[in-house]
């Protein structure tokens, strides 16, 4: 697609991934709300991102079927109207304080998320040469993570403006510190039926994607690197969510106020990641060394998380341990706008099964930081951490060998 016929489709996806990270990131801080709230542990607190993230996996394929029948175009559409409904399910979840309720509201603007995502990131993909695709899903990525970094600190505005501490809210009123989730989001959902008339009544083209380029295969897990790329994003996924959701739960085990606020300096490390994915993909940093460079920063940063102290050698308002978890976020950045173009290369009009495939992925923003939760009630929330040096390891083969693979039966790469 031409540059200047791709820049209004550009601008609305823009949009899209802008209500993306707004929507996901928000969890960050409803996290250690909730578990104030509803009077839960911090294992049981993490069952909102099992909530949230567990949709993608029970819902990517339906929405795939769904996408396939409607177009990309509608798809979207449907997908902004869903995440609608889940937004005002929140104002009678805030009003009983169930948790329940809540877990409910968040399972049902996932599915939504997971049908607006599923025919999204195709869209970015194939805006323009794949080669390329990384940089395009990068500057998406800074309206992403922008939106996260925002998210938190409105929360906090709307929600703890009144509340000069978290001691206090420990003792206040429940229901009554409840009823202020339901303001935002009201806010949330008029928002979201805003952009279902946008996109409505918007020029966005539906896709036209070519043939696979082998069509003798069926079945999307014949192709190697679509597997292996859910399997890596999966990985991701979960240290991404790891380290934006955990973040306030450790900082506020450690008494550093204002925890509520710190998903944001995790998603500023993101922005500033991809903001080197824009100007050096793939002009001077080609996908695959930018995902092998992302991996070997994980580790890096893993390791200082679980042997830096709480001291602030690094002049920041942060522990040093805690700044570690937020700089997980400059390492994390570059991965998904890799493998999605890696894993895509070639599929042509198995697109939308792929991308259904990698959608499922995003459970391990389910299920890893529910493990991670576990391993922190048996040990340390800061030993748990080194479960992110397993992610990074598949990560890197991904980036070294995997994307590479075009045959199970001899691994041919």
């Amino acid at each position: 697609m031409a540059a200047g016929k791709s820049f209004v489709p550009m601008f609305i996806i823009g949009g899209l991934f802008f209500i993306f990270g707004f929507v996901t990131w928000l969890n960050g801080s409803l996290i250690p709300f909730l578990k104030i709230i509803c009077e839960l542990s911090e294992f049981e607190a993490l069952f909102v991102t099992f909530a949230f993230y567990i949709a993608y996996t029970v819902m990517a394929f339906p929405m795939a079927f769904v996408l396939e029948r409607v177009g990309y175009k509608n798809g979207m559409i449907l997908g902004l109207f869903i995440m609608a409904v889940g937004a005002l399910m929140f104002i009678p979840s805030a009003q009983s304080a169930s948790f329940m309720f809540f877990l409910s509201a968040l399972f049902v603007l996932g599915s939504g998320l997971t049908l607006l995502q599923t025919a999204s990131n195709p869209y970015v993909v194939h805006l323009g040469d794949i080669k390329s695709a990384a940089m395009r899903i990068s500057v998406m990525g800074v309206i992403n993570k922008s939106a996260g970094v925002l998210a938190p600190l409105l929360f906090t505005l709307l929600v703890f403006s009144d509340m000069p501490s978290v001691t206090t809210i420990a003792s206040a009123d429940k229901e009554l510190m409840a009823s202020k989730l339901i303001a935002p989001y009201m806010y949330m959902a008029l928002m979201l039926l805003a952009l279902v008339a946008l996109v409505r009544f918007s020029p966005l083209p539906e896709l036209e994607l070519e043939q696979s380029s082998d069509d003798t295969q069926k079945s999307i897990f014949a192709f190697p690197r679509v597997v292996l790329g859910a399997v890596a994003l999966f990985f991701y996924v979960g240290i991404e969510v790891i380290a934006g959701d955990t973040i306030g739960l450790y900082a506020q085990s450690l008494g550093v106020e204002n925890a509520t606020a710190l998903t944001s300096y995790t998603m500023v490390f993101m922005v500033l990641g991809y903001i080197v994915g824009i100007f050096c993909i793939p002009k001077y940093l080609s996908q695959q060394k930018a995902l092998l460079f992302s991996a070997l920063f994980g580790i890096l940063f893993i390791l200082g998380i679980v042997l830096s102290g709480t001291n602030h050698t690094f002049f920041t308002p942060l522990p040093d341990t805690v700044l570690f978890v937020a700089l997980l976020g400059f390492a994390n950045a570059l991965v998904w706008p890799t493998i999605w173009p890696l894993a895509l290369e070639g599929i042509g009009a198995y697109s939308a099964k792929a991308s259904a495939l990698l959608i499922t992925s995003i459970a391990g923003g389910a299920l890893l930081p529910l493990l991670f939760g576990k391993i922190a009630s048996f040990a340390t929330m800061q030993g748990a951490y080194l479960l992110g040096i397993g992610c990074y390891l598949f990560i890197l083969f991904y980036a070294l060998r995997g994307h590479k693979i075009v045959s199970w039966r001899n691994s041919n790469v």
